[in-house]
This record gives C-alpha cells, sequence and structure tokens, in this order.
C-alpha cells in the first residue's frame, strides 16, 4: 500500500487534515488517530483528531498531548478528511457524514470495508489499522516517536486481544518489535488498558454473566445488558469494551454475543473463535459490520427481545451452514 500512500500525501499537500475515527472509539480507532496526526505534522501537515465521542479513559494514556475535537469544534475547518479504522462512510457517525460528505483518504483493515474514499489504504489481512500505519511509516522511513509508537501499540495490542486472535501474525510482531524499539511501553501500555477496571465494571461483568443464555447445543452465548444497568452500576458504554469475550471464551462456544439495551433500540457485538462464522455478514443482516471474528451493529425501534429471536435464529443458520461446508 505504500503507493496509495504515497498518492494520498500527495493529495493532501498544503491542505489542513482531519484525522477521523469511528463513534464510540476503541485502541486501534484512538491509537490510528493520534499516530496518523502526530505523523502528518512532522512532514509539515496541520493535522487534527475529531470523533463524535470523547476518548475513553483508559485510552487516555495513548492520546498524550493530543487535543481532540468533535464535528462542533470544525466551524471554521476547510480542509480533508482522512477516516481511520472506518469500514464504511457512516461509522464516525450522522453529523461527521454531513460535514465530510467526500472523504479524501480511508485506512482501515475491516474485511466490510466499502472502499468509500477517494484514495483507500485497506488491508484487511492486517490485524489493525495501526498495524498498517506503523508498517507504512516503517517503509517511508516517517519519524516516529515515542508517544507515537505507544499510541500504535495500544492500537495493536487491543486489537489483537493481546495477541491472541487469529488475526495475530509475525509480520505483526516484527512491527510490534520496531516500536518497541521506538519507546513503546507494554507494561505501562498493559496497566493503563488492563489494570484500572472501575469497582462499577466489575458489577457490569457481573450482570452480563448472570444474563448468559445458551443455544444449539451450547455452541451460541448470549448475554444481555438491560436498559437501566450503566444508571444502576454508575457506567456508561464504554465500561462494556470486552465483556462479549467472555460469551466466547466458554469452552464449546463458537459465537458469542452481548446486546444492549437501549432507550431507542439495541446494540450488539458478535465474537468467534473461527473466521468461517463471518460474524461480520451476520451483522451485515442487520445493518452491521466488522471482521470476520469480530463485528457489530444496530438496530433502532427493535426490543431486545424480538432481536434476540432473529438474531438466534441467524446464529444457528450460519452454523448449519457451516456444519453443511465441513461435512461435505
Amino acid at each position: 500500500m505504500v503507493a496509495g500512500f504515497r498518492g494520498l500525501l500527495e493529495a493532501i499537500a498544503g491542505r489542513p487534515v482531519a484525522v477521523v475515527g469511528h463513534a464510540r472509539p476503541d485502541g486501534d480507532c484512538i491509537g490510528s488517530q493520534v499516530a496518523l496526526a502526530r505523523v502528518l505534522r512532522t512532514q509539515g501537515f496541520t493535522a487534527r483528531c475529531v470523533n463524535a465521542d470523547p476518548v475513553p479513559r483508559r485510552l487516555g494514556f495513548a492520546a498524550v498531548e493530543e487535543d481532540f475535537t468533535t464535528v462542533d469544534g470544525l466551524a471554521e475547518f476547510e480542509g480533508v478528511a482522512i477516516y481511520v479504522d472506518c469500514a464504511d462512510h457512516d461509522r464516525p457517525g450522522p453529523r461527521l457524514r454531513e460535514r465530510f460528505p467526500t472523504v479524501l483518504g480511508n485506512i482501515d483493515h475491516h474485511v466490510s470495508n466499502s472502499l468509500y474514499a477517494r484514495h483507500n489504504c485497506v488491508s484487511s489481512s492486517a490485524a489493525a489499522t495501526c498495524e498498517i500505519l506503523g508498517a507504512l511509516f516503517l517503509d517511508e522511513d516517517l519519524p516516529i516517536d515515542a508517544l507515537t509508537a505507544q499510541a500504535l501499540y495500544a492500537g495493536i495490542v487491543t486489537d489483537t486481544g493481546q495477541f491472541r486472535f487469529a488475526s495475530t501474525t509475525r509480520v505483526t510482531f516484527q512491527i510490534t518489535a520496531e516500536l518497541m524499539a521506538r519507546g513503546a511501553n507494554p507494561v505501562d501500555a498493559g496497566f493503563q488498558l488492563y489494570e484500572r477496571e472501575p469497582l462499577g465494571k466489575m458489577q457490569l461483568l457481573q450482570r452480563f454473566l448472570a444474563s448468559f443464555e445458551m443455544h444449539a447445543d451450547n455452541r451460541i452465548c448470549i448475554g444481555t445488558l438491560a436498559d437501566g444497568v450503566f444508571a444502576e452500576t454508575g457506567t456508561s458504554h464504554e465500561d462494556t469494551e470486552g465483556l462479549v469475550d467472555y460469551a466466547r471464551a466458554i469452552d464449546g462456544v463458537e459465537i458469542g454475543g452481548l446486546i444492549e439495551e437501549l432507550p431507542g433500540g439495541i446494540k450488539a457485538s458478535l465474537r468467534s473463535n473461527d473466521p468461517v462464522f463471518r460474524v461480520d455478514q451476520l451483522a451485515a443482516q442487520f445493518g452491521g459490520g466488522g471482521h470476520a471474528c469480530a463485528a457489530g451493529l444496530n438496530v433502532p425501534g427493535m426490543a431486545a427481545s424480538e432481536f434476540r429471536c432473529k438474531l438466534v435464529q441467524a446464529l444457528e443458520q450460519r452454523l448449519a451452514e457451516v456444519d453443511a461446508v465441513r461435512k461435505s
């Protein structure tokens, strides 16, 4: 993708850049935004990070010295947008889509990416968008200081599930080693990401585990967070990060899911241990998307009980399809 990246840099020459991430940002989103903005500045560009939602508490360490803004902070902005870690034009939210009806750059690793920008640097074989950026920066000999390296590391370690997911490759470790040589600190990142959980999140986890329902001879596990649970536990949607992995972690479970009841509908996350199940395609049936093993979706105006029935039916059908292919 080096040629495509060079073309993107040529296209933004002399123009301010908004580095846009998706709504409810995760580690790969924040890390990609911070790293790209910092490296662009070293090349003389003006760059700022833009999100619909704030940087999550546990990712603050990866965004040190970086000021994020919302669409409201772009009133005087006259430049172009580069979207990172966004599978489609809608992912940052409706207001940012309206603000940037045309996207100049798209750097991403989702298999469902729709190549919606003028310049697309997309590789679904990469473990994280931060892996793509790290590789491009290294190949182009662009400066990576300690803060940039730490932001890239944060994106890689979170999107690989601490290097446990199937997307992790030899290249992932090679890039990570180079980032460590440039100042990335795995010890601090691990502490900030995984050892500073608020008590409320533990209570949220209790509620989620207690809600588990098994289907398809215990090959599917679905948990639900009821409407009002965040107020009861003093948590927010940010604290659901990583919970769905508990549903997938049960021995024998092939697809795990988390359903959040919202006042105006539902939000759901899907995880599988094998890309053959293509949970991104399952999510797409409900207007969502993502990766082969990790996907999400939002359905407005539907009760959780109704959605659960539809979701379980779709999951059971996928299991049957995979079983048929395996037998043949």
